[in-house]
């Protein structure tokens, strides 16, 4: 049987749940076991699929095609292990699927109700998990203790829990500390009512995980352990960290809390140093100089929209022992003047649906190839270059994606971008792009051959339209290389052009796939010609 290892979040929400969860996971596998991740949502959405990035971040896409939580990168980049459609579950998809369960007659005429048939959905697939034969399950629980909307879930594990019995479950409560600058003073009264809230529900927290932005005294440790009936080595502070979150696995590693969970679950590994973080943590701290990217997004106000682009430029720039100053562009001022470029040393367009900001994005990939400026186009990005390079090169005036012909009222005179094919009936629009692994055969000799250094790789997608194959010929004789071809249905998957320090565009989400410590090569790659430019 699989430890059932539980994290729940307290008081407020945003405290980094997805980041400690993913931390501990890197914590276990550094001690050789096997572990699995599980993120469950308490909206009603059956996937964040179609939630605008406004509300929810960006979508994280699994190689098996699933549209998922923004903290499933988080797992991933910490651990190193890819995540699936079983890692992540919501309260709609839950309820769609006992719904449909119910429809077909599956309950024989029974009344369905939260307890069992929710929960009994909720703890079937947890324990789905299981089938992959890990020592231990992690299981995040989103929003806050105390939401109407996560009681259901509260509930599922603790029937988890007593059904596994205590020596296979254990419950993580991280809780925030806030320090009342006008009082100079900590206080745990958040965190007792929380934790009330929980033992009110039946789950009583083995350890808790103290956020904050000051040191905790030994007075406010005891408190803590005696009001919330904690073990006093088992409250730990997770301070606010000064240099990057990459640090949160030492954190919580000088804090013991690998060997807590470990005797708790009666497991005997060795104890070993977290060398490659330690490593990777004085690259950050100590730079060779700072190299400033452009990113020129739609929502570039937002942080969380683009969180993989960001995570994996940083970890480009780690591979060179530079810092990245990532530099938010909006593609509406670009438009109007494109010359703001001129204070980047590199120029990345990530994805994105909807016309706004889109002649924004088109001039942007202009400006880079005209002014030899290093470029990574990623899904519209790529699509955005070869708009205009169909139109300022090829001469294909009024060139254009037919994505876009509604929202303009206009339809494109040279459709060089166009919907796939398969899409063409599609009414439905959660779940219904081409999602996860796809192949690509990289053309040898080309930039993204050299990052790659093999000629099969396999990148995640998420779109509905493609370069449309009418084009290829004139794109080619216009001196664009399609240096990536989808070997299965034969469509342009990457870009690049061969007169450019460093120009090159794919139609998949590389980000996905970087971690700090394996950075992803197209990143890597591109972060080292924007320093060649910085550096002359």
């Amino acid at each position: 049987m699989a430890k059932f290892l539980f994290i729940t979040g307290g008081v407020v929400s945003s405290l980094g749940k997805g980041i400690t969860a993913a931390s501990v996971g890197r914590l276990l596998i550094n001690r050789g076991l096997s572990i699995r991740m599980l993120k469950m949502d308490p909206y009603l959405n059956v996937d964040p699929g179609t939630m605008s990035p406004y509300q929810h971040g960006e979508v994280y896409v699994t190689d098996d095609g699933a549209e998922t939580d923004l903290d499933l990168g988080h797992y991933e980049r910490y651990t190193g292990q890819p995540t699936s459609q079983k890692s992540n579950i919501t309260a709609g998809s839950i309820y769609w699927d006992v719904l449909h369960k119910e429809r077909r007659g599956d309950y024989l005429g029974g009344t369905i109700q939260m307890i069992p048939h929710i929960s009994n959905e909720i703890k079937d697939r947890v324990r789905a998990l299981e089938a992959e034969g890990p020592d231990v399950i992690l299981v995040e629980l989103g929003g806050t203790v105390g939401d109407i909307e996560g009681l259901i879930f509260l509930e599922a594990i603790r029937q988890l829990a007593l059904e596994v019995g205590r020596d296979n479950s254990m419950f993580i409560h991280l809780t925030y500390v806030p320090f009342i600058a006008a009082a100079k003073e900590v206080k745990t009264k958040p965190t007792q009512q929380s934790v009330a809230k929980l033992r009110e529900i039946g789950i009583m927290p083995d350890v808790l995980v103290c956020r904050t932005e000051v040191d905790l005294e030994r007075e406010h440790l005891d408190k803590l352990s005696l009001f919330c009936n904690v073990p006093k080595d088992c409250v730990i502070v997770e301070k606010d960290v000064e240099t990057s979150i990459y640090e949160i696995p030492l954190v919580l590693s000088r804090a013991g809390l690998d060997e807590i969970i470990l005797n708790r679950f009666r497991i005997a590994k060795p104890s070993r140093p977290l060398k490659n973080w330690e490593k990777l943590i004085e690259t950050i701290k100590h730079p060779k100089g700072t190299v400033r990217i452009g990113v020129v997004g739609k929502y570039s106000e937002l942080q969380d929209a683009y969180k993989s682009i960001y995570e994996a430029l940083y970890h480009g720039g780690y591979a060179a022992g530079y810092e990245i100053d990532a530099v938010k562009l909006a593609a509406e001022d670009i438009e109007t003047d494109p010359s703001i470029l001129d204070t980047v040393d590199g120029v990345l367009i990530p994805g994105g649906f909807g016309s706004r900001g889109m002649e924004g994005k088109i001039r942007a990939a202009q400006y880079a190839r005209e002014n030899k400026i290093p470029f990574l186009g990623i899904c519209l990005g790529l699509q955005c270059a070869v708009i205009e390079f169909a139109r300022n090169v090829c001469g294909l005036e009024g060139a254009h994606s037919t994505e876009f012909d509604e929202e303009r009222g206009v339809k494109a005179a040279h459709p060089v971008v166009c919907l796939m094919e398969e899409q063409t009936d599609v009414v439905e629009k959660g779940g219904t792009m081409r999602l996860g692994a796809c192949p690509c055969d990289v053309k040898e000799g080309t930039k993204a051959f050299a990052a790659y250094g093999s000629k099969k790789i396999s990148e995640r997608h998420r779109h509905r339209y493609e370069v449309n194959n009418n084009y290829c010929e004139q794109l080619k004789a216009g001196g664009l290389v399609l240096s990536g071809i989808n070997p299965d249905i034969g469509v342009v998957e990457m870009v690049e052009l061969p007169d450019h320090p460093w120009f090159v565009a794919t139609q998949a989400h590389p980000e996905l796939k970087s971690q700090p410590v394996n950075p992803h090569p197209l990143f890597k790659h591109f972060v080292a010609a924007a320093i060649k430019k910085l550096e002359g």
